[in-house]
């Protein structure tokens, strides 16, 4: 990186901290460290959802998911704005009404302390997964890219979070998200943009679509019933349902973003800002990646986007690796004489023949991209990653992105990474304090006790998202593995409240041994079944509820 970018960098990282440290200097309660002082405007509130969302992994494998798989991922959203109605009209008015610290507190006042106590383990074991990972995924990207040494890296962001974290808590979340946003959108936007002016003087917006359409990248949404396809229209509109319902309505790292309003209005307005702009935004970040994708139709793109992948393989000399390099490097050529050809002849007719050559080279590449993978998994070391998805877009920006720029988009990770990071922190912190600890005091513990336990317990967690993401590795696609671990646990948290909100004749034993036989059935359903992960969430849901009925009788 040059010193422009090593300047860029530094100075937006470090106004985000020290801005958020400065802005929460003079909130000292326990009320301001876990709910902001309740001052939070629908904007603040809006955007700290938002940002809360967008970690770094959005940012690094979504377009990456795009390059190789198109705008399908986009339905996995498509459940949302249903999802943030329901909440708005059923759970922030509740939660409002009874002033609770943490979402799981109605849980006692609805039926008993286990169940409760039940539901706050089962997110802080997911949320607390999430935490490590949302610190690992920019971590070990950017060493592998950069050279930078990935221990250091993952102590230096974890450092970072847990020390405006605990010095502001909710309020310093909140305010440093807001910038934290700004930086992210800027960056994604002039970054679009530069893609688009860097395609080859023939190929416009448009013809650039058509383009991806015959890659495969512009089916963006399908209606098939088959539950094995991860993303179709009914897995979106009914698992994205259920999910985003648990994600938004019982995981405390978002409910505390709107426990924070100073109403029950601008909680409401800032959770519609949130359900109006989260598809556009990820839309957005999906057709950055597939112009991506035609970026590189256009310009040199090496077998695999890991570097550690194909400096192994290099410099061991592995036959079959060089074969399959020689056959890509043709048909990588071969390809792009045909596509430039088909550029010139969208005015006056493209022939189907000729659509067909491209398509079919495609699927060769595809396949040799799918051997390189395999070869590495053979002959190279474990710690070598050869699921390339979330290297495509951070070796697009190093290799390619104006100096300065570059600075500028690695603080967008960095930043999506401190953001999403803090909020998971500070609401593991507030769960484990007021569900766990509070709970359970025999002696009655003054407030400034329990800011104190809260600054600790923010600690503690960092500390073990820090480990966690020290003995971390890479999943297929980091994106999928954050969504699949909430896909597991969310489903019966939800189960749990929407029997609390709806089943009023349903008791406190009645509900926690449904919950307890839904969550070990969908571990068995997870292991031995072939289901798209955003069915578990309605699964996991569905049978807490009939089994809290049946278990009533």
């Amino acid at each position: 990186m040059s010193n422009l970018d090593w300047f860029v960098l530094i100075c937006t990282i470090s106004f985000i901290v020290i801005y958020g440290i400065y802005k929460t200097r003079k909130f000292n309660t326990i009320k301001d460290h876990l709910k902001g002082g309740k001052s939070a405007n629908w904007l603040t509130i809006g955007l700290s959802v938002m940002a809360t969302q967008a970690s770094a992994i959005t940012f690094l494998s979504t377009p990456g998911q795009a390059y190789n798989d198109g705008m399908g991922f986009v339905q996995f959203y498509f459940g949302l704005p249903l999802a943030i109605i329901v909440i708005c009209m059923v759970f922030i008015p509740i939660y409002h009404k009874l002033k609770v610290y943490t979402a799981y507190e109605y849980l006692e006042k609805r039926f008993d302390r286990k169940t409760r106590t039940l539901a706050a383990i089962l997110f802080l074991v997911q949320r607390g997964l999430a935490a490590g990972i949302t610190i690992f995924a920019p971590a070990i990207i950017l060493s592998t890219i950069l050279g930078w040494n990935l221990k250091l890296l993952i102590l230096t962001i974890g450092l970072l979070v847990i020390i405006y974290t605990v010095s502001g808590g909710t309020k310093a979340v909140s305010i440093t998200q807001k910038q934290q946003m700004f930086v992210i959108m800027s960056g994604m936007i002039i970054t679009f943009f530069i893609i688009l002016n860097s395609l080859p003087p023939d190929i416009n917006f448009s013809n650039a679509l058509t383009m991806a359409g015959i890659g495969g990248k512009m089916e963006i949404v399908n209606f098939s019933f088959d539950i094995e396809k991860k993303y179709t229209f009914w897995s979106g509109i009914t698992g994205g349902f259920f999910l985003a319902l648990s994600y938004f309505g019982t995981d405390q790292s978002q409910v505390q973003r709107y426990l924070s309003g100073k109403s029950i209005k601008e909680s409401q307005l800032g959770l519609l800002f949130n359900a109006i702009l989260k598809i556009p935004m990820q839309f957005f970040i999906l057709i950055t990646g597939v112009m991506v994708f035609v970026f590189f139709e256009f310009n040199d793109t090496p077998v695999n986007f890991n570097p550690q992948v194909t400096n192994y393989l290099e410099r061991v000399q592995n036959q079959d690796y060089l074969n399959e390099k020689e056959n890509f490097i043709f048909i990588r050529e071969k390809k792009r004489s045909l596509q430039k050809k088909y550029i010139k002849k969208i005015r006056t007719g493209v022939s189907k023949n000729l659509e067909k050559e491209i398509i079919q080279l495609h699927d060769e590449e595809k396949e040799i991209r799918q051997n390189v993978r395999e070869i590495t998994n053979k002959v190279a070391p474990s710690s070598i990653e050869s699921n390339d998805l979330d290297y495509i877009f951070i070796f697009f920006i190093i290799n390619y992105l104006p100096k300065g720029l570059i600075g500028l988009l690695l603080a967008v990770i960095l930043s999506a990474a401190m953001s999403s990071t803090a909020s998971e922190l500070n609401a593991l912190s507030t769960t484990t304090v007021i569900d766990l600890y509070k709970r359970n005091q025999i002696e009655i513990k003054s407030d400034n006790h329990y800011l104190k336990a809260s600054k600790w317990f923010t600690v503690m967690w960092g500390i073990i998202a820090i480990i966690f993401a020290s003995f971390g590795s890479l999943f297929e696609n980091l994106i999928e593995l954050v969504n699949i671990i909430g896909s597991i646990f969310y489903g019966t948290i939800l189960g749990i409240f929407i029997v609390a909100f709806f089943f009023k004749n349903v008791k406190g034993n009645h509900v926690f041994y449904a919950a307890c036989l839904s969550q070990i059935a969908i571990f068995f359903i997870y292991g031995f079944t072939e289901i798209g992960y955003l069915w578990l969430n309605f699964v996991g849901a569905v049978l807490t509820i009939l089994l809290s009925n049946i278990i009533k009788k």
